[in-house]
């Protein structure tokens, strides 16, 4: 994109007021959110939820979370709950989830703000960012959110509605230290946290990738790229990579009660601490001899390969179908396929085997 003279800037604090009185209209209704007529009436925001939902929200969708959010805080109403729990209860919630590493970190920082905080988190970004889990953007969404603190919150929404609002020329990720400098400027002190919803809020419901409502934009007199034609066109980004692929195998042994082996993986890594089927590695390229890795020998039958895509690289799974008997098998938990909370692939790769398993 060919660098040209901005020729419009907009004034800081008169988008702040148009976007804060848009919010006060048309605010989402979230499960964790106080909104601006609660807020108003003095109502503040629980910063166990924020915390919760604003570790949930990453790279997760606000539909799906929305559903998760509200039976994690059912199972565990409040820090100290969620604290006393077992990993491997808050491992097996978080399935589906992706990410299983914040789930981990999750309840470190449970443990942590229940027992050296008194239940309490810190109120300063510096404080909440010693937390573990809990990095730059959401120290500043949960000062923001939790304790109106003039925190600056940036999300991808938030960069999508920056780069726009003064047309940035820098493609991501180079622009994001000036996407997040002028967010600041935008930022009020007065009703940070409401400032930062009503951004995300915008990014998500107006101001989207494609196709963004332009005329229904409360800072549509305000944006240089909509002034320029190109709102599209913003932020601007470098082409991405193509993902490489990996390959593996997994092994679904059941037994005569129809339950399946499981094992727990490594707790470093890709889905860390769960239970998954046992299996290969995820190679480049898969070895010959994949059946060194089976839990047991047994005559599998080959149940078909499935994909999942993780964010760096794809994977195609082969999977594979057998029955226990009597035969000796590898260390493991025997569970019922309905009841094992699994990762995502590891429930495509069990419901081939099932499939498999059922013609017989």
């Amino acid at each position: 994109m060919a660098a040209r003279k901005t020729l419009h800037k907009p004034a800081t604090r008169q988008p702040a007021s148009a976007l804060l009185a848009w919010y006060d209209r048309a605010a989402r209704d979230l499960p964790w959110r106080v909104g601006p007529a609660a807020r108003a009436k003095g109502v503040r925001p629980d910063p166990y939820a924020v915390w919760l939902s604003e570790i949930m929200l990453q790279q997760t969708t606000v539909a799906t979370v929305r559903l998760r959010f509200e039976a994690f805080l059912a199972r565990w109403p409040d820090i100290e709950a969620l604290a006393a729990a077992p990993v491997e209860d808050v491992l097996g919630e978080w399935a589906g989830l992706g990410y299983y590493a914040r789930a981990r970190n999750l309840h470190k920082c449970a443990r942590v703000v229940a027992g050296e905080h008194g239940g309490k988190f810190p109120h300063s970004e510096e404080g909440l960012l010693a937390l573990p889990g809990v990095g730059a953007y959401t120290a500043a969404a949960i000062a923001a959110i939790a304790f109106d603190a003039p925190a600056v919150v940036v999300d991808g929404n938030v960069e999508r509605v920056v780069a726009r609002l003064f047309a940035i020329e820098t493609p991501l990720p180079g622009s994001k230290g000036e996407i997040r400098a002028r967010a600041g400027e935008l930022t009020p002190k007065e009703r940070p946290g409401d400032f930062a919803q009503a951004m995300m809020d915008l990014g998500a419901g107006v101001c989207t990738p494609r196709r963004p409502k332009c005329l229904i934009c409360p800072l549509a007199g305000f944006c240089e790229a909509l002034k320029r034609g190109e709102a599209e066109a913003y932020p601007a980004k470098r082409p991405k990579a193509e993902k490489p692929t990996r390959k593996g195998a997994a092994f679904a042994l059941f037994n005569s009660k129809g339950e399946v082996l499981l094992q727990r993986r490594d707790e470093k890594g890709l889905l860390g601490g769960m239970l998954g089927l046992p299996g290969t590695p995820w190679t480049k390229h898969l070895d010959t001899d994949v059946f060194a890795a089976a839990p047991a020998r047994t005559d599998w039958s080959d149940a078909g390969a499935v994909r999942h895509t993780f964010t760096h690289f794809h994977l195609d799974l082969d999977v594979y179908a057998g029955e226990a008997g009597r035969k000796k098998c590898a260390i493991g938990e025997w569970l019922d396929p309905g009841a094992a909370r699994l990762p995502t692939v590891m429930k495509k790769a069990l419901e081939r085997a099932l499939a498999v398993r059922k013609r017989g």
